[in-house]
């Protein structure tokens, strides 16, 4: 059984990791179920009694690092007290690079650290055979206290290998109705694929669990989101994977592709400036995107290098200059601050880039950056004596919204108070712009104010407030 926890909202999006890997154990004959925590808001309780009356192999579990204090260790508690005779798997980015302390700190059997189809079959193979733990690749787990870890699982070279995910043991009808994506008219339905694992690129505030990256072919996209099509209704998608606008030509092969199926389809996507041109958006365009997200990051060119960003401030102009005049499409403008080289003017700037290109499908502000572990400003911070490991980023961390660790020179609460100013604006901006409830935009500054005040750390973000 595969555990969704709950992310306490309702704009949930199709957990596509643990679909995958259950499409794995079925294809060697398992049972698999799902018990999604996010979608039914289930309690700790809940899952409890659940567990105790089924009896399960295996069950498993996915996280990110955000969730891990407030969400996942107790949920881990409840899972190694009601789980039985099963062996409880842990996965995903969140454990994958500190599986050591994240073994310690929940109690789970065994984590699959990085991408986990070939892990989690040998896994079950292990566990019906009786076999021994140590010759499992891809797998850490503590032996009598002790802490092991197998090495790499072969990596999936051909994407296609992967059977599609196992959409039918979840429910499907909460989530294609779930989230709204950018021009999706009312009764039509949603839902969440890949193009592709990986990226050409290593911004330092980012972690992927596997180099390098890596494309399924055309063929089997079409043949997936056909499926999804005929199966569930759904014709708007939404590419999940780091980098969907990979190249022109990969680009035309999917064009033609759906006029050979006359396959009819919205969706939104992933992009970076410096794979960006004016023939670029209008093939995306005449495929049916509507939605372009970018990760800017910044408006500085000092910025922009000591992040690692390999793109500049001037690419990032000529990227929302080019959607702008090609016009009918969204955009995501992601923008971070606190990093290193970051002041008071690059946050203004940012701001005004936001409020000049904004398409205000979504109320964008200002998030500082977070070194999450894995990351190369994670280990940057520790070499520095900033951070020392694991367990002092969790004793810290609360909300992403919130500063970690400051990397500028000026107080914490100078940049909290231009946190505040700034992204007031920006809400403000969005309400006048769409037309919405003042009350509701007064209501998310509070939200905020109090959020860096450090009064309340429950804040989901401005994006999770317009999706009616």
């Amino acid at each position: 059984m595969f555990i969704i926890h709950d992310l306490y909202q309702d704009d949930n999006r199709f957990p596509l990791g643990p679909a995958y890997l259950a499409a794995i154990l079925k294809n060697k004959g398992a049972e698999v179920e799902a018990y999604s925590m996010d979608v039914f808001h289930y309690t700790n309780d809940e899952l409890a009694r659940f567990l105790d009356s089924n009896e399960y192999d295996l069950i498993g579990l996915g996280f990110l690092a955000a969730r891990f204090s407030e969400t996942v260790v107790d949920l881990c508690k409840v899972i190694s007290a009601n789980k039985k005779n099963a062996l409880f798997m842990l996965g995903g980015h969140g454990p994958s690079p500190i599986p050591e302390y994240v073994l310690r700190a929940t109690g789970a059997d065994v984590i699959a650290v990085g991408e986990a189809e070939n892990t989690i079959a040998d896994l079950l193979d292990c566990r019906l055979s009786g076999g021994n733990l140590s010759k499992v690749p891809g797998i850490a787990y503590l032996n009598d206290g002790e802490f092991h870890y197998t090495g790499p699982n072969k990596l999936i070279r051909q994407l296609d290998e992967i059977p599609f995910p196992l959409w039918e043991i979840f429910p499907m009808k909460e989530y294609t109705a779930a989230s709204k994506l950018f021009n999706q008219e009312p009764g039509e339905k949603s839902l969440m694929i890949i193009n592709g694992r990986g990226c050409i690129n290593r911004c330092n505030f980012c972690y992927r669990m596997e180099k390098g990256i890596r494309f399924r072919s055309v063929e089997n996209i079409i043949e997936e989101m056909k499926i999804l099509r005929d199966r569930y209704g759904v014709n708007n998608y939404f590419f999940e994977d780091e980098l969907f606008v990979f190249s022109k030509k990969r680009l035309l092969e999917f064009e033609a592709a759906l006029i050979a199926e006359e396959l009819k389809i919205k969706f939104s996507c992933n992009a970076r400036v410096d794979i960006f041109n004016e023939e670029i958006v209008e093939i995306l365009k005449r495929c049916g995107c509507q939605f372009i997200n970018i990760g800017f990051e910044s408006s500085s060119d000092e910025v922009l290098k000591l992040m690692h960003k390999n793109a500049t401030a001037e690419q990032n102009i000529k990227a929302l200059e080019t959607v702008k005049r090609a016009g009918g499409v969204g955009m995501g403008l992601n923008f971070i601050w606190n990093n290193f080289g970051d002041t008071e003017a690059s946050l203004r700037k940012n701001a005004e880039l936001i409020k000049k290109y904004n398409t205000y499908y979504q109320c964008r502000t200002i998030r500082p950056v977070t070194p999450y572990p894995g990351s190369d400003l994670y280990y940057e911070l520790i070499k520095m004596g900033k951070l020392t490991g694991p367990e002092d980023f969790f004793s810290r961390f609360r909300n992403s919204d919130l500063i970690l660790i400051n990397l500028m020179e000026m107080p914490d609460s100078e940049a909290y108070r231009l946190l505040l100013e700034v992204n007031q604006d920006l809400i403000y901006d969005h309400y006048a712009h769409v037309g919405g409830d003042i009350g509701a935009a007064k209501d998310m500054v509070h939200q905020l104010s109090d959020l860096y005040a450090g009064k309340d750390v429950k804040f989901r973000g401005t994006r999770h407030h317009d999706k009616e």
